[in-house]
């Protein structure tokens, strides 16, 4: 398949996802990325890589390996504990993705943490293309 945008299956594609986004609500967005969030969250407590990136696009998987896992994961819990309570503050809606921002807390540091992720849509799933926690 050529990907120009002048292709009519790559176009539709493309619309399908931005229309996807651009017509969710809030609560939907909501809806769909916390269960993720928390997958994500628990399985890397329990340093579980299969289920980790079980959301994951092929891209964040080639990053994610399971010694990467053990490495950040081991570094945050000695640092800062374990995941605590989250908060939504905001979903940024792009053209083929919606980035989600949470405010995070720990269980051993104190103040306020940034947890982010970016949603996009591809072969019929909501998948993670970029997360992080600061």
């Amino acid at each position: 398949m050529q990907h120009t945008k002048n292709n009519p299956v790559v176009a539709a594609s493309r619309n399908d996802s931005i229309m996807r986004f651009e017509k969710m609500s809030d609560q939907q967005l909501w809806d769909i990325a916390n269960p993720i969030m928390d997958n994500l969250m628990d399985a890397s407590t329990r340093l579980d890589h299969a289920r980790h990136v079980r959301d994951f696009t092929e891209r964040m998987k080639a990053i994610v390996t399971p010694e990467y896992l053990q490495r950040v994961c081991q570094q945050y819990q000695a640092e800062k504990g374990y995941f605590s309570s989250r908060m939504p503050v905001a979903l940024f809606r792009r053209p083929d993705s919606v980035a989600i921002v949470w405010k995070q807390s720990f269980t051993e540091a104190p103040g306020e943490f940034v947890a982010e992720m970016v949603l996009v849509h591809q072969n019929g799933r909501y998948l993670v293309d970029h997360v992080m926690v600061f």
